[in-house]
Protein backbone atom coordinates (compact mmCIF):
# COMPACT_ATOMS: atom_id res chain seq x y z
CA UNK A 1 0.00 0.00 0.00
CA UNK A 2 1.11 3.46 -0.51
CA UNK A 3 2.87 4.98 2.60
CA UNK A 4 2.73 8.76 1.37
CA UNK A 5 0.83 10.63 4.20
CA UNK A 6 -1.78 12.98 3.62
CA UNK A 7 -0.54 16.83 4.42
CA UNK A 8 -2.02 17.97 7.44
CA UNK A 9 -2.70 21.65 7.52
CA UNK A 10 -2.09 23.32 10.91
CA UNK A 11 -6.21 23.44 11.58
CA UNK A 12 -6.73 19.91 10.69
CA UNK A 13 -6.03 17.78 13.40
CA UNK A 14 -6.07 13.56 12.96
CA UNK A 15 -8.57 11.98 15.36
CA UNK A 16 -5.58 9.69 17.07
CA UNK A 17 -7.07 6.21 18.26
CA UNK A 18 -4.19 5.36 21.04
CA UNK A 19 -2.70 1.76 21.15
CA UNK A 20 -0.30 1.76 24.38
CA UNK A 21 2.67 -0.57 24.12
CA UNK A 22 4.58 0.50 27.14
CA UNK A 23 7.81 -0.46 27.05
CA UNK A 24 7.37 -2.71 24.63
CA UNK A 25 11.02 -3.36 21.95
CA UNK A 26 13.04 -0.98 24.18
CA UNK A 27 16.50 -2.30 24.38
CA UNK A 28 17.63 0.21 27.02
CA UNK A 29 15.61 1.07 30.09
CA UNK A 30 16.13 5.04 29.95
CA UNK A 31 16.73 7.27 33.31
CA UNK A 32 13.79 9.15 33.05
CA UNK A 33 11.18 6.04 32.15
CA UNK A 34 8.30 4.43 33.59
CA UNK A 35 6.08 3.75 30.70
CA UNK A 36 3.35 1.96 33.18
CA UNK A 37 3.07 5.16 35.22
CA UNK A 38 3.02 7.23 32.01
CA UNK A 39 0.12 5.64 30.73
CA UNK A 40 -1.41 3.94 33.64
CA UNK A 41 -0.75 0.86 31.86
CA UNK A 42 1.22 -2.15 33.11
CA UNK A 43 3.27 -4.10 30.76
CA UNK A 44 1.43 -6.71 28.46
CA UNK A 45 1.93 -7.76 25.41
CA UNK A 46 -1.56 -6.99 23.94
CA UNK A 47 -3.34 -9.64 21.54
CA UNK A 48 -4.46 -8.47 18.09
CA UNK A 49 -8.20 -9.32 19.56
CA UNK A 50 -7.55 -6.82 22.10
CA UNK A 51 -5.83 -4.25 19.48
CA UNK A 52 -9.33 -4.57 17.46
CA UNK A 53 -11.64 -4.17 20.45
CA UNK A 54 -10.21 -1.27 21.21
CA UNK A 55 -9.58 0.37 18.08
CA UNK A 56 -13.21 -0.47 17.61
CA UNK A 57 -14.43 0.81 20.73
CA UNK A 58 -12.52 3.98 20.46
CA UNK A 59 -14.08 5.07 17.47
CA UNK A 60 -17.52 5.40 18.84
CA UNK A 61 -16.19 8.74 20.20
CA UNK A 62 -15.25 10.42 16.97
CA UNK A 63 -16.97 13.33 16.19
CA UNK A 64 -18.37 13.38 12.39
CA UNK A 65 -16.37 16.80 11.81
CA UNK A 66 -13.11 15.35 12.15
CA UNK A 67 -12.17 14.29 8.59
CA UNK A 68 -9.09 12.54 9.26
CA UNK A 69 -8.40 9.88 11.36
CA UNK A 70 -4.94 7.70 12.83
CA UNK A 71 -4.44 4.45 14.57
CA UNK A 72 -1.49 5.17 16.47
CA UNK A 73 1.03 2.76 18.17
CA UNK A 74 2.16 4.58 21.19
CA UNK A 75 4.51 3.82 24.37
CA UNK A 76 7.25 1.46 22.76
CA UNK A 77 9.82 1.27 20.24
CA UNK A 78 7.53 -0.07 18.21
CA UNK A 79 9.89 -0.80 15.02
CA UNK A 80 12.19 -2.87 17.73
CA UNK A 81 9.82 -5.32 18.29
CA UNK A 82 9.71 -8.80 16.40
CA UNK A 83 8.76 -8.39 13.50
CA UNK A 84 6.19 -11.10 12.96
CA UNK A 85 4.49 -9.02 15.81
CA UNK A 86 5.04 -5.53 13.78
CA UNK A 87 2.85 -7.34 11.47
CA UNK A 88 0.35 -8.76 13.34
CA UNK A 89 -0.56 -5.29 14.99
CA UNK A 90 0.15 -3.41 11.59
CA UNK A 91 -2.10 -6.14 9.72
CA UNK A 92 -5.24 -5.78 12.67
CA UNK A 93 -5.25 -1.77 12.62
CA UNK A 94 -5.28 -1.91 8.48
CA UNK A 95 -8.46 -3.73 8.53
CA UNK A 96 -9.93 -0.69 10.00
CA UNK A 97 -8.29 1.07 6.63
CA UNK A 98 -10.04 -1.03 4.63
CA UNK A 99 -13.18 -0.93 5.79
CA UNK A 100 -12.86 2.94 5.50
CA UNK A 101 -13.19 3.86 9.23
CA UNK A 102 -9.59 4.88 9.54
CA UNK A 103 -7.39 6.31 6.96
CA UNK A 104 -3.85 5.85 8.16
CA UNK A 105 -1.84 4.33 11.17
CA UNK A 106 0.80 6.00 13.01
CA UNK A 107 3.69 4.96 15.77
CA UNK A 108 6.40 5.94 17.63
CA UNK A 109 9.93 4.58 17.85
CA UNK A 110 13.57 4.98 18.32
CA UNK A 111 15.94 6.73 15.82
CA UNK A 112 18.33 3.59 16.01
CA UNK A 113 15.67 1.00 14.84
CA UNK A 114 14.68 2.91 11.67
CA UNK A 115 16.70 1.13 8.53
CA UNK A 116 16.26 -0.24 5.34
CA UNK A 117 15.10 -2.94 6.27
CA UNK A 118 12.77 -2.49 8.75
CA UNK A 119 11.05 0.28 6.98
CA UNK A 120 10.67 -2.22 4.28
CA UNK A 121 8.26 -4.35 6.58
CA UNK A 122 6.02 -1.02 6.33
CA UNK A 123 5.53 -0.93 2.33
CA UNK A 124 2.06 -3.27 2.36
CA UNK A 125 0.69 -1.40 5.47
CA UNK A 126 -0.76 1.98 4.92
CA UNK A 127 1.76 3.70 7.57
CA UNK A 128 1.82 7.24 7.26
CA UNK A 129 3.33 8.81 10.01
CA UNK A 130 6.54 7.86 12.25
CA UNK A 131 7.14 10.20 15.40
CA UNK A 132 11.04 9.83 16.80
CA UNK A 133 12.17 9.42 20.21
CA UNK A 134 15.15 11.64 19.96
CA UNK A 135 14.61 13.32 23.36
CA UNK A 136 17.83 15.66 22.63
CA UNK A 137 20.67 16.21 19.90
CA UNK A 138 22.97 16.33 22.31
CA UNK A 139 25.26 13.22 22.43
CA UNK A 140 26.75 13.41 26.14
CA UNK A 141 22.73 14.13 27.45
CA UNK A 142 21.80 11.38 25.90
CA UNK A 143 24.77 9.03 26.96
CA UNK A 144 23.15 10.09 30.93
CA UNK A 145 19.81 9.84 30.12
CA UNK A 146 21.12 5.51 29.14
CA UNK A 147 18.85 6.46 25.55
CA UNK A 148 21.90 4.13 24.05
CA UNK A 149 21.47 6.11 20.35
CA UNK A 150 23.48 9.16 18.94
CA UNK A 151 22.09 12.17 17.44
CA UNK A 152 23.66 11.31 14.24
CA UNK A 153 20.82 8.68 14.49
CA UNK A 154 18.27 10.68 14.43
CA UNK A 155 19.59 12.47 11.85
CA UNK A 156 19.73 9.44 9.55
CA UNK A 157 16.25 8.06 10.40
CA UNK A 158 15.06 12.03 9.64
CA UNK A 159 16.89 11.49 5.88
CA UNK A 160 15.46 7.95 5.51
CA UNK A 161 12.07 8.89 6.31
CA UNK A 162 11.92 11.94 4.28
CA UNK A 163 13.28 9.60 1.33
CA UNK A 164 10.44 7.46 1.60
CA UNK A 165 7.87 10.31 1.95
CA UNK A 166 6.86 9.41 5.24
CA UNK A 167 4.86 12.36 7.65
CA UNK A 168 8.05 12.91 10.61
CA UNK A 169 7.78 14.44 13.63
CA UNK A 170 10.33 14.49 16.78
CA UNK A 171 9.84 14.17 20.40
CA UNK A 172 12.24 16.33 22.29
CA UNK A 173 12.95 16.57 26.18
CA UNK A 174 14.09 19.29 28.38
CA UNK A 175 15.43 19.64 31.81
CA UNK A 176 17.36 15.92 31.36
CA UNK A 177 20.18 15.03 33.45
CA UNK A 178 23.23 17.54 32.19
CA UNK A 179 21.01 19.76 30.43
CA UNK A 180 21.22 23.19 31.77
CA UNK A 181 19.08 24.21 29.39
CA UNK A 182 21.40 25.36 26.76
CA UNK A 183 21.55 22.29 25.25
CA UNK A 184 17.83 22.14 24.89
CA UNK A 185 18.11 25.24 22.69
CA UNK A 186 21.04 23.24 20.80
CA UNK A 187 18.82 20.37 20.20
CA UNK A 188 15.87 22.14 19.28
CA UNK A 189 18.02 24.34 16.81
CA UNK A 190 19.12 21.03 15.41
CA UNK A 191 15.94 19.18 15.01
CA UNK A 192 14.75 22.69 13.52
CA UNK A 193 17.53 22.30 10.88
CA UNK A 194 16.09 18.50 10.04
CA UNK A 195 12.83 20.09 9.38
CA UNK A 196 10.58 17.62 10.17
CA UNK A 197 6.67 17.84 9.98
CA UNK A 198 6.06 18.38 13.43
CA UNK A 199 7.67 17.84 17.40
CA UNK A 200 6.53 17.44 20.65
CA UNK A 201 7.95 19.04 23.46
CA UNK A 202 8.38 17.28 27.27
CA UNK A 203 9.91 18.51 30.04
CA UNK A 204 11.67 16.04 32.51
CA UNK A 205 9.40 14.66 35.23
CA UNK A 206 10.69 12.38 37.98
CA UNK A 207 8.36 8.99 37.97
CA UNK A 208 8.36 6.91 40.73
CA UNK A 209 10.33 3.73 40.10
CA UNK A 210 12.70 5.34 37.45
CA UNK A 211 16.30 5.05 37.85
CA UNK A 212 15.97 9.05 37.43
CA UNK A 213 14.23 8.82 40.73
CA UNK A 214 16.71 7.34 42.51
CA UNK A 215 19.13 9.66 41.49
CA UNK A 216 16.73 12.56 42.65
CA UNK A 217 15.93 10.94 46.02
CA UNK A 218 20.15 10.71 46.29
CA UNK A 219 20.81 14.79 45.77
CA UNK A 220 22.27 14.05 42.16
CA UNK A 221 19.35 15.54 39.96
CA UNK A 222 17.17 18.67 40.38
CA UNK A 223 14.49 18.96 38.45
CA UNK A 224 13.19 22.36 36.49
CA UNK A 225 11.00 24.24 38.25
CA UNK A 226 7.76 24.99 36.45
CA UNK A 227 8.40 28.84 35.53
CA UNK A 228 12.15 27.32 34.11
CA UNK A 229 10.80 24.81 32.30
CA UNK A 230 7.85 26.74 30.77
CA UNK A 231 9.99 29.41 29.56
CA UNK A 232 12.41 27.43 28.35
CA UNK A 233 9.54 25.70 26.21
CA UNK A 234 8.47 28.92 25.16
CA UNK A 235 12.11 29.50 23.92
CA UNK A 236 12.41 26.08 21.97
CA UNK A 237 8.21 27.02 20.88
CA UNK A 238 9.65 29.86 19.36
CA UNK A 239 12.64 28.24 17.27
CA UNK A 240 10.08 25.97 15.86
CA UNK A 241 7.93 28.49 14.70
CA UNK A 242 9.85 30.57 13.03
CA UNK A 243 11.02 27.58 10.67
CA UNK A 244 7.55 26.84 10.13
CA UNK A 245 7.09 23.47 12.27
CA UNK A 246 4.06 22.37 14.03
CA UNK A 247 4.61 22.40 17.74
CA UNK A 248 1.02 19.32 18.18
CA UNK A 249 2.50 18.87 22.03
CA UNK A 250 3.71 20.62 25.34
CA UNK A 251 4.15 18.45 28.50
CA UNK A 252 2.54 15.07 29.05
CA UNK A 253 -1.24 14.69 28.51
CA UNK A 254 -3.31 15.08 31.68
CA UNK A 255 -4.81 11.61 32.84
CA UNK A 256 -6.48 10.50 35.52
CA UNK A 257 -3.66 8.37 36.86
CA UNK A 258 -1.38 11.52 37.16
CA UNK A 259 -4.20 13.57 38.57
CA UNK A 260 -4.21 11.67 41.71
CA UNK A 261 -0.43 12.26 41.70
CA UNK A 262 0.70 8.41 42.35
CA UNK A 263 3.18 8.86 39.48
CA UNK A 264 4.84 11.65 40.04
CA UNK A 265 7.93 12.17 42.67
CA UNK A 266 8.91 15.58 41.59
CA UNK A 267 9.43 17.94 38.33
CA UNK A 268 7.55 20.23 36.27
CA UNK A 269 3.93 18.55 35.91
CA UNK A 270 1.09 20.86 35.20
CA UNK A 271 -1.81 19.75 33.29
CA UNK A 272 -2.32 22.96 31.19
CA UNK A 273 1.38 23.36 30.49
CA UNK A 274 1.23 24.22 26.95
CA UNK A 275 -1.54 26.66 27.77
CA UNK A 276 1.02 28.29 30.72
CA UNK A 277 3.65 28.26 27.35
CA UNK A 278 1.48 30.05 25.40
CA UNK A 279 0.37 31.91 27.78
CA UNK A 280 3.65 33.43 28.68
CA UNK A 281 4.22 34.42 25.00
CA UNK A 282 0.79 36.12 24.47
CA UNK A 283 2.02 38.16 28.03
CA UNK A 284 5.36 39.18 26.00
CA UNK A 285 3.31 40.55 22.67
CA UNK A 286 1.28 42.73 24.69
CA UNK A 287 4.27 44.37 26.93
CA UNK A 288 6.34 44.52 24.41
CA UNK A 289 3.40 46.41 22.56
CA UNK A 290 2.64 48.74 25.56
CA UNK A 291 6.23 49.13 26.56
CA UNK A 292 7.18 50.63 23.10
CA UNK A 293 3.84 52.59 22.91
CA UNK A 294 4.50 53.61 26.40
CA UNK A 295 0.80 52.84 27.10
CA UNK A 296 1.30 52.25 30.96
CA UNK A 297 0.55 54.50 33.51
CA UNK A 298 -3.11 55.01 32.39
CA UNK A 299 -7.04 54.27 33.00
CA UNK A 300 -7.65 51.45 30.81
CA UNK A 301 -5.89 49.58 27.88
CA UNK A 302 -7.79 47.35 25.24
CA UNK A 303 -5.97 44.07 23.92
CA UNK A 304 -7.45 42.49 20.94
CA UNK A 305 -7.17 38.75 20.23
CA UNK A 306 -8.70 36.15 18.46
CA UNK A 307 -11.33 34.51 20.35
CA UNK A 308 -9.90 31.14 20.69
CA UNK A 309 -6.92 32.95 22.11
CA UNK A 310 -8.90 34.91 24.84
CA UNK A 311 -7.86 32.57 27.70
CA UNK A 312 -4.17 32.33 26.40
CA UNK A 313 -3.98 36.39 26.91
CA UNK A 314 -5.93 36.30 30.13
CA UNK A 315 -3.55 33.25 31.43
CA UNK A 316 -4.41 30.79 34.14
CA UNK A 317 -6.74 32.80 37.10
CA UNK A 318 -6.59 35.85 34.82
CA UNK A 319 -2.64 36.42 35.73
CA UNK A 320 -1.18 38.05 32.81
CA UNK A 321 -4.51 40.24 33.17
CA UNK A 322 -3.00 41.00 36.89
CA UNK A 323 0.42 41.26 35.72
CA UNK A 324 0.04 43.83 33.36
CA UNK A 325 -1.97 45.86 35.22
CA UNK A 326 0.86 45.92 38.11
CA UNK A 327 3.97 46.51 36.13
CA UNK A 328 2.38 49.32 33.76
CA UNK A 329 0.63 50.51 36.26
CA UNK A 330 -2.81 50.50 34.31
CA UNK A 331 -6.46 50.45 36.56
CA UNK A 332 -8.26 48.32 33.94
CA UNK A 333 -7.01 45.63 31.24
CA UNK A 334 -10.12 44.71 28.75
CA UNK A 335 -9.12 41.31 26.40
CA UNK A 336 -11.41 42.15 23.46
CA UNK A 337 -11.72 38.90 21.09
CA UNK A 338 -11.56 39.78 17.17
CA UNK A 339 -11.83 37.44 14.72
CA UNK A 340 -10.21 39.31 12.11
CA UNK A 341 -7.02 38.45 13.81
CA UNK A 342 -4.82 35.36 13.40
CA UNK A 343 -4.88 33.22 16.41
CA UNK A 344 -0.85 34.39 17.34
CA UNK A 345 -1.63 37.83 16.76
CA UNK A 346 -2.00 40.57 19.54
CA UNK A 347 -3.35 44.05 19.33
CA UNK A 348 -2.97 47.05 21.49
CA UNK A 349 -4.39 50.56 20.66
CA UNK A 350 -3.49 50.23 16.89
CA UNK A 351 -0.48 48.22 17.18
CA UNK A 352 -0.03 44.51 16.34
CA UNK A 353 2.43 41.81 17.10
CA UNK A 354 2.75 38.82 16.19
CA UNK A 355 4.55 35.28 17.06
CA UNK A 356 5.93 34.50 13.47
CA UNK A 357 7.16 37.92 12.72
CA UNK A 358 8.56 38.64 16.02
CA UNK A 359 7.56 42.06 15.21
CA UNK A 360 5.67 44.79 15.86
CA UNK A 361 3.44 45.85 12.89
CA UNK A 362 1.11 49.03 12.21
Amino acid sequence: MNSEPDNLSSCEKPFIVPVFLPNMGCPHKCVFCNQSAITGVKQKIPSTEDVGLHINQFLNYKRSNRSSVQISFFGGNFLGLKIDLIKSLLREATKFVIEGRVDSIRFSTRPDTIDSERLNILNEFPVATVEIGAQSMDDKVLFLAGRGHTSSDTEKAVSILKERNYEVGIQMMIGLPGDDGSMSLYSAKKIAALSPDFVRIYPTLVLKNSILSRCYEEGKYIPLSLEKSVTLAKDIYLIFRQKKIQVIRMGIQASEHFERETAILAGPYHPAFGHLVHSEIFFEMASSIIEAEGIGSCDSVGIKVHPRSVSKMRGIKNFNVKTLKERFNIKSVEIIPDLSLAEDAVTVHGSRFTVDQNTKAR
